[in-house]
């Protein structure tokens, strides 16, 4: 494929994954909506890794494949509508591009408008920099990670895109190699910080570089917290509508995920009748991980049931038949059962319900109201 045929493919791909984005609802700036346009997402992703069937591996896709049918199955999958793995070290997944769609909603959450700057955490490949650089400019947009390799090709990318110093470029993307979790005083005060990683809860530094009155776009829990910041110790919002799935944010700052535990304990069975089908609804599975903190999920006996297990060890095996083997210090399965009793109480309560206040200290979820019964300390 020549470079002017590769480009004119590479343009229609993208018209073609700006109509579905916008057919899905989102996009309804003008502004996002041209840069997602003017933007080319396969410049970010050189190459990414697909799994291969019942996870032997990942197989890499990538520009300079000396296939011709596989570059071309490179560049239809940078356009499609989903996250692209962009780097494992040791079998596990390290980065990733998001699911544009997403991408889009978070943009848009962000109520930006000019004149305003950013922060975001987790460069990754420097593609939603190059978003918010195409509405804002790149000298409104600073974006940090902890890995220097992924900060590197950041760079590498946003300059082949005209966000680079020098005569010619469209003004210069802060990229900062550091953690995360500190922000960037230097750069400080900021109106808007999003995270594109996953997170325990809200780091005290955030707060503090956000200007009164800005925003701070959170994913918690799966879901997406937009908080309003009122001062450098309080911030108060709800979560969106959209599911959100981030790497978890790195670094000695970052809020604690905690390991896996090994189990300790024999298997206990039990009986419940909370079935594990219900681990299939996006929306109940949020409100566990509210509840139950960090899970691990994973569908097991042949489809019959599934497995839980959490990082202080304890585990549970849920079976169709009503039959659940529980191991560890927790019941785990008693969560889920707490929890889906609260849910279908609650007409099986949708995201946009919930919230997430920071106060000093304290970060809590709660239901319907920061001061209600129903709330889950996150710190």
């Amino acid at each position: 494929m020549d470079s002017d045929r590769w480009a004119r493919t590479a343009d229609l791909l993208r018209a073609r994954l700006v109509r579905r984005i916008m057919d899905a609802g989102t996009l309804r700036d003008p502004a996002w909506r041209a840069a997602f346009e003017r933007v080319p997402r396969h410049v970010f992703v050189p190459y990414y890794y697909r799994p291969y069937p019942g996870g032997r591996g990942w197989d890499r896709l990538a520009a300079d494949d000396p296939d011709p049918r596989r570059r071309a199955r490179w560049l239809a999958g940078a356009y499609e509508d989903i996250p692209l793995v962009t780097r494992v070290r040791e079998g596990a997944l390290v980065s990733s591009s998001s699911q544009p769609s997403l991408m889009a909603a978070m943009l848009e959450a962000l109520e930006m408008r000019e004149g305003q700057t950013v922060l975001e955490i987790g460069t990754g490949t420097g593609y939603n920099a190059a978003l918010l650089a195409h509405r804002l400019g790149g000298s409104a947009v600073t974006t940090v990670d902890l890995d220097e390799e992924i900060t590197d090709a950041a760079r590498d990318h946003l300059a082949a895109v005209g966000f680079a110093p020098g005569p010619g470029g469209r003004g210069r993307v802060t990229v900062l190699t550091g953690d995360g979790a500190l922000g960037c005083h230097e750069r400080a005060p900021f109106d808007r910080i999003m995270a594109t990683c996953e997170l325990a809860s809200v780091p005290e530094a955030w707060l503090r570089q956000c200007r009164p009155g800005g925003m701070v776009l959170a994913p918690i829990a799966d879901g997406l917290a937009a908080l309003r910041v009122t001062d450098a110790t309080h911030a108060e919002g709800r979560f969106l509508s959209t599911p959100a799935y981030f790497v978890a944010l790195r670094g000695p700052g970052a809020p604690p995920h905690p390991a896996p535990a090994p189990v300790r304990g024999d298997e206990r069975a039990r009986a419940t009748h909370v079935p594990p089908a219900v681990l299939d609804d996006d929306a109940f599975r949020f409100v566990l991980a509210l509840a139950a903190g960090e899970l691990e999920i994973s569908w097991a006996f042949g489809g019959r049931g599934a497995a839980i297990t959490a990082p202080d060890g304890s585990t549970v095996r849920a079976q169709r038949d009503g039959t659940v083997l529980v191991a560890g210090p927790r019941d785990l399965w008693a969560v889920v059962e707490d929890s889906y009793r609260l849910w279908r109480r609650e007409r099986f309560a949708r995201r946009e319900r919930f919230g997430v206040t920071v106060s000093g200290s304290r970060q809590w979820a709660w239901l319907d109201a920061p001061d209600g019964p129903h709330i889950w300390p996150l710190r």
